[in-house]
């Protein structure tokens, strides 16, 4: 949008800007723009995230014509490309939120025991308390994977990889939701998550544990 408003206001129509009518006309133009790109933008992501709920050209332009904006498709296109380019086509960035809604898309799809929603909703709180305390939940998870409160150098140089295993991060923000909403359930939840993803059961109850521990002051799960 920085660069948007860049083009627009160009040195040379700056000069030109002399009265408050010009100056309603330029702010009406970065208005309405900043509006199109915001819609572009939620299309974008929802092709990234929502899959076949994707929002499509024909729900965005009812949406701006809801607003009294009259863009054509063709301007629609437009704006979409005018986002890529601006990012460089960088938009398929990883990120736990994405591993964690494609995972419970799974369980879904595989028969999960727990109701879609509420699982959902504690799996965004979770993760925004999660990066808050990312730091202290990773190292009560290295305590607790070598069983010792002072690891060594290497230990610590060899622990960055999980730090960075965003799938390890999804699989243990679900299953520490699932144990927070219906701890009854938890294990079978643990069992769909070992058999998705491959990650064994005790590495999930581990990272359910470092979780829990900061967020109740909880010692379980913890197999």
């Amino acid at each position: 949008m920085i660069k948007q408003v860049e083009q627009i206001c160009t040195p040379d129509r700056m000069l030109q800007v002399v009265n408050k009518a010009e100056q309603n006309s330029l702010q009406e133009q970065i208005y309405d723009t900043f509006v199109l790109r915001l819609v572009s933008c939620i299309q974008l992501a929802s092709k990234l995230s929502l899959h076949y709920n994707a929002v499509n050209s024909d729900t965005a332009l009812k949406f701006l014509r809801s607003l009294k904006y009259s863009y054509t498709k063709q301007e629609l296109l437009e704006s979409e490309l005018a986002v890529l380019e601006t990012l460089q086509f960088q938009i398929n960035v990883s990120t736990p939120l994405a591993y964690t809604e494609l995972l419970l898309e799974v369980l879904g799809h595989n028969g999960c025991l727990l109701p879609a929603k509420p699982l959902h909703q504690m799996c965004v709180q979770l993760l925004d308390f999660f990066y808050l305390k990312r730091d202290t939940i990773y190292d009560t998870l290295l305590n607790v994977a070598i069983e010792n409160l002072t690891p060594s150098e290497l230990q610590i140089a060899k622990f960055l990889i999980v730090k960075e295993d965003l799938m390890l991060l999804a699989v243990g923000i679900i299953s520490t939701s699932a144990f927070m909403l219906n701890p009854e359930r938890w294990k079978k939840v643990v069992e769909h998550l070992n058999c998705i993803t491959g990650i064994t059961s005790q590495s999930i109850s581990e990272f359910s544990y470092a979780v829990l521990k900061h967020v109740i002051g909880s010692t379980t799960p913890k197999q």
